[in-house]
């Protein structure tokens, strides 16, 4: 009788072709072959905007208006409407906001917080996209942060605005929107006042406004800013301007939010409904000088 072949007992796995340890590294491999591919291509709302199609970039739309459109997906649209303000006067800096974020033609919220704390002395403003501004200057405040444990002195209103240029400037082209004001007091050099965007654009200054309703509140501040200007004056043509801004542009609107800064910190000086200002305050000065 011929004897059964038992060899395989010696490697079963090469006999019956099976080998456990080559096919766990078969999975490893895969695995880290799918950990180190790009995001984009597992994600591809990830992906980032073709070159010769920026985020940014106007775009006629079938109704033939123009619209702020993405480039992984043209149904998304940025349309962004705010109205921010910020300048230096003589105890300090002074930033006023709105609380309108609105989607296009609609308002998503009335009650939005454009004002970010940094840090004590530190803040910063929203407008653009209002996640973008919210993650970054939140990932800011971070930085600043570790910037005081590392040196033991809070860190220069420059320098923190370079910190948010840098980081920005990296995401150029990706779609971010973001138009903020960094505003605060510097230990040494008093108050200062800077104005980033996503583009990576820094620019120092006395006075700035940003958003949709910038030009009607430029309109007010152009006419009675003055670096000379006490607190209570301040706070009167920040109000104001942000008031006139909200009330003729359809984008802005809800609460006034004024904030200022000195040497002990950033205050919030007043809040109110500017529905309020127009049928209250300012009616009553425009009857007033009806009167006379």
């Amino acid at each position: 009788k011929k004897a059964m072949d038992l060899s395989f007992f010696n490697d079963p796995h090469s006999h019956f072709q099976t080998n456990p340890r080559k096919e766990l590294q078969k999975q490893d491999a895969q695995i880290l072959k799918d950990i180190s591919a790009p995001i984009s291509t597992r994600f591809p709302l990830y992906q980032s905007p073709d070159l010769t199609k920026h985020s940014a970039f106007p775009k006629l739309t079938d109704k033939g208006g123009q619209r702020y459109v993405s480039a992984v997906n043209d149904k998304i649209q940025f349309s962004h409407g705010t109205t921010t303000l910020a300048f230096i006067f003589n105890g300090g800096v002074l930033v006023a906001v709105d609380s309108r974020a609105s989607m296009g033609s609609y308002i998503g919220s009335g009650t939005v917080k454009k004002v970010i704390p940094i840090s004590r002395h530190l803040i910063g403003t929203m407008a653009g996209g209002a996640a973008d501004c919210s993650f970054w200057e939140r990932n800011l405040a971070m930085q600043c942060r570790l910037h005081d444990l590392r040196e033991g002195k809070r860190i220069s209103v420059a320098a923190a605005s370079k910190l948010l240029g840098n980081v920005v400037f990296q995401y150029r082209g990706y779609g971010l929107s973001m138009g903020t004001m960094m505003a605060g007091w510097d230990e040494k050099k008093g108050p200062a006042l800077f104005y980033v965007d996503s583009d990576g654009t820094r620019l120092k200054g006395n006075l700035f406004s940003v958003g949709s309703g910038a030009t009607y509140a430029y309109g007010i501040l152009d006419t009675a800013y003055r670096m000379d200007l006490d607190e209570k004056q301040a706070i009167e043509l920040g109000k104001r301007a942000i008031y006139h801004a909200t009330h003729r542009d359809a984008y802005s609107g809800g609460t006034i939010n004024v904030f200022v800064i000195r040497e002990t910190g950033y205050e919030q000086m007043y809040k109110g409904d500017m529905n309020e200002l127009h049928y209250g305050q300012y009616m009553e000065e425009a009857a007033a000088e009806a009167k006379q």
